[in-house]
Formats: structure tokens, sequence, C-alpha cells
């Protein structure tokens, strides 16, 4: 895992609850990284347009602009005060996602902290189009912070894929691991490693193969050749970034019910994933377990991306 040094918190200018830069503070003080508090803002009455923009509309967009700096400067004045390097950063661009992309990658920023937001009406944390689109093109880690309580000894949880499905590379295991590892013993934290695989595959593969009934009940079934595989694999890396047994989960189930479930018993406070390649055109997408795995985890995210990714051109050069 590359050294973090630098890190990028974006900051709502729309709201005062800022959890993402109370976490990148922490973060920063455990790391000994400098923090650059960020705000990208954008309103559409105020842009104008090629053909139409007036004095009143630009001394509009200043004063907004120098409203969120003068917001920037109270945020970073006390977390200078206690020791941190702090600087700030405003822009007005749009999409929101495109310019958090650029700025990480033209800032050099290792590790980018962001908030996601409560939703009252489904009572949890859920991640905007915004976040997607971040875990999809920034390059950097992605570190998605939910309103919770975050542990002094937070525990973390590496989730992988050692069967390198969906055109997963096998290298992006140990990225999550390593950077995971890291940051766990850089806060005084631990951490877990998490694999499930589906049993109904299992059961699919026997009843193609020895025409049993679709309907026969899934613990009928043997896999046991399946797990064997899959703990090969699991054991395998695990073993090789000393991840005790206490502490290594090979589930049987569903990601996106055994990973919630699993952080809710060990009270996890990130759970690590790698977004996904589909091929080597340096695009990646999160596939439909990890869309349907996300909003559901009661903690922080932490996005890893394998390590040929970049950012794409067209947001660099936009």
């Amino acid at each position: 895992m590359t050294k973090i040094s630098r890190i990028l918190c974006v900051v709502d200018p729309t709201t005062k609850t800022q959890h993402a830069v109370e976490r990148a503070a922490w973060v920063a003080g455990k790391l000994g990284a400098d923090l650059e508090l960020f705000i990208c803002y954008y309103n559409e009455y105020l842009s104008g347009t090629r053909f139409f923009d007036s004095p009143s509309l630009e001394k509009a967009r200043e004063e907004v602009m120098e409203n969120n700096q003068k917001y920037l400067n109270e945020l970073a004045r006390p977390l200078a005060d206690s020791g941190l390097t702090v600087s700030t950063k405003t822009t007005w661009a749009h999409p929101l996602y495109d310019e958090i992309v650029r700025y990480a990658a033209a800032s050099g920023a290792d590790l980018v902290f962001k908030d996601t937001h409560h939703h009252s009406a489904a009572a949890r944390a859920l991640l905007s189009n915004t976040d997607w689109q971040l875990i999809r093109s920034c390059a950097s880690p992605l570190w998605l912070v939910k309103p919770r309580t975050f542990s002094d000894n937070p525990v973390f949880i590496a989730a992988i894929d050692p069967m390198n499905e969906h055109d997963k590379p096998a290298a992006l295991d140990d990225e999550i691991i390593l950077t995971s590892k890291a940051l766990a013993e850089k806060c005084d934290g631990e951490l877990h490693a998490f694999h499930s695989y589906d049993p109904r595959i299992a059961m699919a593969t026997s009843s193609a193969s020895a025409y049993l009934p679709v309907s026969l009940p899934m613990d009928e079934i043997d896999h046991a050749a399946m797990r064997d595989s899959h703990g090969e694999r699991f054991n395998e890396i695990t073993e090789h970034h000393n991840i005790g047994a206490d502490k290594a989960h090979l589930v049987s189930g569903l990601t996106h019910e055994e990973l919630p479930e699993l952080a809710n018993k060990l009270h996890a406070d990130v759970v690590a994933m790698g977004a996904v390649s589909r091929n080597r055109l340096k695009r990646l997408f999160v596939g439909a377990t990890a869309e349907r795995t996300l909003d559901h985890l009661p903690c922080d995210l932490l996005i890893i991306k394998p390590s040929w990714f970049e950012t794409p051109a067209e947001i660099l050069e936009g």
C-alpha cells in the first residue's frame, strides 16, 4: 500500500454536522498525514449561461465562494490548533463527482473522505448518486463516512473475493487487505477478513449433474467441496497476511445478507471492499451484489481500486 501522507476531505457546505471532517481529522492525526478540506459548489440559478451572465450573478457567485471559504477556515482553525497540517480549497464546478475526482488526482490525495447522508424515510444512511460515481471513478481509496459513532479502537473488515469472481483482478484482494491492515494498525484497531460463497451454486451443480429435484432442501445438498475450494483459497490469503483464524470469516450465504450481519456482530467501524473491474479499459462498475450490500452496511465504507486504475482522461481534461 502506498503511504498515506495526504488526505482530502469533501465538505458539504449545506450542513453543520461534518462527520467526514471529524473522521478524516482523526485518521490524519493517527497517520501523521496532511489534511485538505475541499468544497465544490454549484448552483444552476447563479451559474449564468454562455449567452447571459450579469454582474449581479457574478457578484452572487463570489459571495457564495467567500462564504464557503469562511466556513472552511472555521472548520480548519481548531484542527490546525490541535497540531494537524490543514489546508483548504473551494471550487465552483458541476457535476460534483467529476470535480472531486479531478481535484483528488491533481492534488495527489492518497485517501478521500466524504459523508453519506441519512434518509429518515428509510431510517438508514444511503449512498447518493455522487457516492456511486465516486466509487466508479475515483482512483484514490475512498472512505465514505456514515453518521454513526466511531470507536477509538476501530474494527476493520476486509471483504475479499479469493476466487477472483466477477472478473476481479487477484491482486485487488492484496490491496484491500494491505490498506485495511495498515489503517487498522495505525488507528490502534483490529482487522478481520470476510468471504462468502453462494451455496445455491452447489445446489444447481448437483441438480444438473445428478438430476436431483430442484425442490430438495438446501441443507440436504452436499456442498462440502465448494466450501473446501473457497476455504483453501481464503486461508491462503489470510495466512499470507497473518490474519488469525479467529479473525477470518468464511461464510456460506449471500454477501449482501452475511456481510452486514457480520459487521453488526463485530460492531465494525469500517468495511473495505474492492470496486470490481469488468475489463482493462480502466473503467469500473459496481455489481448488483455490491449495490445491494453497501447501502445496508451499518458502518463506514472504504473502497479500494486495482493498482492499475487511473482517473478517466475525460475527467482530468474536463
